[in-house]
């Protein structure tokens, strides 16, 4: 008898060890793979919501996409372009959760005959055709306030981020030592694409947990706020309180898609925060 129960117990030990890695290796192939092409052969595919999802076998290993619906099949070799990694992603309409899930542009060189391989523009307020980003908010719709797929679907919604540039405050703080202005990072980009930059500015705007990432919009008096060349966007995993000054450290990228309308010219990732 307790040979017998000590046996379940172990089988049931092993199996949410293997979930528990199985989960893990999934999230780890999906954050290599975030942002970049996902090439690979599909595993398995299916249409719910509006898109269709596709599990990829990479040579970094498996992971789940959504695009917007297009026809693919079980078995076919796929090349989808880089798109927003989402973690703990609940899809009502599959009435499951994915551990990690990248919402891909669609399937990379489809051309424009076929408008279900690439996003559709967000809907009217008075009709037409319904858009990704609609069904990516309906699919989200109902999941706590914490998770990404919701808040995903209620930035997707709006004119992207040109309409999240934050207007210019009267702000004035003092450049960081060995450091750089925000108008100098928009001035030079390409100087400094890739490198870590070093800022001081005020948090003019705090957005949590988005797509698993803190979103800070820095303002520090400089740049040009017609082209909106005043405001920083910023992710990082710290939690820095609106209207604080900081000194934010973190690699700079150009001219990056995450998708839905979210193009950034200039952004700070995966900063630390002082």
């Amino acid at each position: 008898m307790y040979y017998r129960t000590f046996t379940g117990f172990t089988i049931m030990v092993l199996f949410l060890c293997t979930t528990f890695l199985t989960a893990n290796a999934s999230s780890s192939v999906a954050n290599k793979l975030a942002n970049s092409m996902i090439e690979g052969k599909v595993l398995e595919t299916m249409d719910s919501g509006g898109y269709t999802y596709a599990q990829v076998e990479t040579k970094e290993g498996a992971v789940w996409a959504a695009i917007p619906k297009a026809t693919i099949t079980k078995g076919q070799d796929i090349s989808l372009k880089p798109g927003a990694l989402m973690e703990n992603f609940p899809s009502k309409t599959l009435n499951r959760t994915f551990d990690a899930i990248i919402f891909s542009g669609g399937i990379n060189g489809a051309s424009a005959a076929n408008p279900h391989a690439t996003i559709q523009p967000v809907a009217k307020a008075n009709g037409g055709n319904s858009s990704f980003a609609d069904a990516l908010k309906a699919e989200s719709k109902g999941a706590g306030p914490m998770a990404g797929g919701a808040n995903l679907g209620a930035a997707a919604t709006t004119s992207g981020s040109s309409g999240a540039v934050v207007p210019s405050a009267n702000i004035k703080v003092e450049k960081a030592e060995g450091g750089q202005t925000i108008a100098e990072l928009f001035a030079n980009p390409k100087d400094f694409n890739n490198k870590t930059v070093k800022v001081r500015g005020n948090v003019v705007k705090v957005s949590k947990m988005i797509m698993g990432k803190n979103w800070l919009h820095l303002q520090d008096g400089t740049g040009d706020a017609s082209k909106n060349t005043h405001d920083l966007v910023v992710t990082t995993m710290s939690e820095p309180t609106k209207d604080s000054v900081v000194i934010v450290e973190g690699v700079l990228h150009t001219a990056k898609d995450f998708g839905f309308g979210y193009f950034y010219d200039v952004i700070v990732e995966d900063a630390t925060i002082k």
